[in-house]
């Protein structure tokens, strides 16, 4: 017996990997948070399968679900919105089944700050703008260390994407206009990839009136990057020289 610890993507079905469809397409039991992930990817599973919507179990029913699946010899599909390293609290699980001796595997997904920088048709990391990406959040009912504000992170220049920050918007926004300027650019996107996807730009000055207008308030992921026009990759420039062009691979 075997759990999978599965990255269900951001939502559309077709961001899923091969090997996810394949593990959710032959799953026994598959656990899920039924208010977080698509019901079109759990609509993958077999008709027969065993299905557990974890929004409305603890830690330890999670885990009594594993144990009762190892006793029955059957695997597990533990499904997990977006890339399962991210945010998904798998790590308490995981040390629940070595406590357990209970074999797992990671199977990682598509990240949602990756499907709305898609819908954007933003990149990320600009030449001589931003060369980093900081994933992080705004303090709830999990504290933030000390040492990771986002003001810190704001202090370097590099693209932002906020998750479960919709709902402090107001606050963030005023307080990131002091580093990248009142007039930055900035996009909430709701649902990224779902059908019912939705789309806030603007800026800083005014980006929590529109998504407060639009009434976003969760599942979105809060992307800052800073003005790009004229930024160009030296790497096609054709006074770039590197290993690859002109030479024989």
């Amino acid at each position: 017996m075997k759990v999978f610890f599965v990255g269900a993507g951001p939502g559309d079905p077709d961001l899923l990997t091969r090997k996810a469809e394949r593990l959710l397409r032959g799953a026994g039991i598959c656990i899920y948070a039924g208010s977080l992930v698509s019901p079109a990817i759990i609509a993958l599973l077999p008709p027969a399968a065993e299905k557990h919507d974890s929004a409305r179990l603890t830690h330890q029913q999670v885990i009594d679900r594993i144990l009762d699946a190892n006793g029955r010899g059957v695997d597990v599909v533990r499904l997990h919105t977006g890339d399962p390293t991210i945010y998904s609290a798998i790590g308490e699980q995981i040390r629940d089944l070595d406590r357990h001796g209970i074999d797992y595997e990671v199977v990682p997904g598509v990240s949602s700050f990756q499907a709305a920088a898609a819908a954007l048709r933003w990149e990320l990391t600009v030449p001589e703008v931003a060369q980093s990406i900081v994933l992080t959040r705004t303090p709830g009912r999990t504290p933030m260390p000390e040492s990771e504000s986002i003001s810190r992170f704001a202090k370097t220049g590099a693209t932002l994407c906020l998750f479960l920050s919709a709902h402090a918007i107001e606050p963030q926004a005023q307080m990131l206009a002091g580093y990248y300027g009142k007039d930055c650019p900035v996009a909430v996107i709701y649902h990224a990839s779902w059908p019912d996807e939705q789309i806030v730009g603007g800026t800083l000055e005014d980006i929590a009136e529109k998504v407060r207008a639009a009434g976003i308030t969760k599942t979105a992921i809060f992307i800052v990057r800073r003005e790009t026009q004229g930024a160009r990759s030296r790497l096609y420039d054709p006074g770039f020289k590197h290993g690859y062009r002109g030479g024989k691979i």
